[in-house]
């Protein structure tokens, strides 16, 4: 597949990263920054471009032509969308991704669409994040929460305590604690490194939990990792952003929230869009205010400002002072042994979370949903199963007889909207919806070579 990117920041160098892998894929990247593009060509097999994104004889160098994907994904809405434009209007792209960050663009009726600006997608971070931070609150204890089958089944990771109902038992155990539920184990991380779950696996404090659960069973399995936590009642947001604001109006109506803005004019417009959330003028890392704001009783802090050190701060110094949980927005891979270390609880990643929305829409055909995880070494997808024996490798087959790529494991089968939780003598039937685990990424182009329709007899004789 042809594919694309403009713009070679944090998410489209990562997107770049993450599609060079796959054999299929022929990537290239435009950007204004020839630094960029060269350090990027430097470690990717990519071709890259220097010149503005949404100019007409830059997208035709680019071979906008032959590109079946153009991601736009630039710090410009503008620009996102008028390259867009001129991608459908001089080179007939087939399929049109474009970042857009204000809602004075997302919530405009038929903007978007046939007859309108050609996007296909509209991809905004902000407001991924945002509901991935909600997730997370509405979860207290869980590390990630990520839905599948339009929310009927969620993949939640945890860390487990030494409390948990389960330390000390085999994983086969599971359903003696819990029976009349559906979910299991799809994969634990032991010291960082990736340990394939088996029934007779004991589960051990410290162990990092994935499991995977109808959505009405998820607290259920939770209190089998940890002790259950109170629902979270106060939150602190640092950062008046987008994102800071967005997740502070999703909040107000259902917790007591405050948000800390350090420019006064721009806290004046935040205290003008919210209705029940308190705007505070201050430093978020200042030890005085955060006092007077009693953060020793904050269920959660989140530092959420554009500057990542700030992030790391104001996290750190409110964990100090007695905040219960702290999450802090970070970019950098190289910031996450602060989380490890349990400095930092959570480490919310733009980045990791937008690419794996761009993830699914870009490997298209019978890809549903995919998140990356664990700083993109992991990958949850959901795929539709289509054809018939005849035509497929995998319908009409026993979980057992698949011939699957190490560490890649289908853990759940969504069948006619009810959740199946698969063993070794599973039969996959057409049309099912089959959530697997990846712990290693790089097999992603031989599961992708599994799930590929056969060929027809008639193309063969062409």
């Amino acid at each position: 597949m042809n594919i694309l990117i403009l713009g070679a920041g944090r998410v489209g160098s990562s997107l770049a990263e993450q599609l060079s892998r796959e054999e299929s894929n022929d990537v290239t990247v435009v950007d204004i920054e020839k630094d960029v593009l060269r350090e990027l060509q430097d470690r990717l097999d990519i071709r890259t471009i220097s010149g503005h994104a949404s100019h007409p004889s830059v997208l035709k160098r680019a071979g906008c032509e032959d590109a079946d994907i153009v991601v736009a994904l630039t710090d410009s809405d503008e620009t996102n969308m008028l390259a867009c434009q001129i991608s459908s209007k001089m080179f007939n792209t087939e399929t049109k991704i474009a970042r857009i960050r204000s809602t004075a663009y997302l919530h405009t009726e038929d903007l978007f669409g046939e007859g309108s600006i050609p996007v296909d997608l509209c991809l905004s971070p902000e407001q991924l994040v945002c509901e991935h931070i909600e997730q997370l609150i509405h979860y207290p204890g869980a590390l990630e929460v990520l839905e599948f089958a339009n929310g009927e089944v969620r993949l939640v990771a945890a860390t487990v305590s030494h409390e948990g109902l389960l330390v000390g038992q085999e994983i086969s155990t599971l359903k003696e604690h819990i029976p009349n539920t559906e979910g299991r184990i799809a994969a634990i991380y032991r010291n960082g490194q990736p340990l394939q779950p088996e029934g007779d696996t004991v589960i051990r404090p410290d162990d990092e939990v994935f499991f995977i659960a109808a959505k009405k069973d998820i607290r259920t399995f939770m209190s089998e990792m940890k002790k259950i936590e109170s629902p979270v009642r106060r939150v602190l947001i640092a950062g008046g952003g987008h994102i800071g604001v967005r997740l502070a109006a999703a909040l107000e109506n259902t917790n007591q929230v405050k948000i800390i803005e350090r420019n006064p004019e721009r806290a004046k417009i935040i205290s003008e869009r919210l209705d029940k959330a308190i705007v505070l003028v201050g430093d978020a890392a200042d030890e005085e205010l955060l006092t007077e704001e009693d953060i020793d009783s904050v269920d959660v802090f989140c530092a959420l400002t554009n500057a990542e050190e700030a992030n790391i701060l104001s996290a750190m110094l409110a964990k100090s002072m007695g905040a219960k949980k702290v999450m802090a927005l970070l970019n950098r891979p190289s910031y996450a042994d602060l989380v490890e270390a349990g400095t930092i609880d959570i480490a919310i990643s733009p980045k990791e979370i937008t690419i794996g929305s761009l993830l699914a829409y870009v490997r298209g055909g019978d890809v549903v949903k995919v998140h990356s995880l664990r700083r993109g070494a992991a990958e949850a997808i959901e795929t539709v199963v289509h054809g018939n024996k005849d035509s497929s490798s995998v319908v009409g087959k026993m979980i057992e007889e698949i011939d699957l790529p190490s560490g890649c494991n289908i853990v759940t089968i969504v069948r006619d909207q009810n959740v199946i939780i698969t063993h070794h003598d599973t039969v996959i039937e057409e049309n099912d919806h089959l959530i697997l685990f990846v712990s290693d990424r790089n097999n992603i182009t031989d599961l992708e070579k599994i799930f590929q329709k056969k060929p027809s007899n008639s193309k063969k004789h062409e």
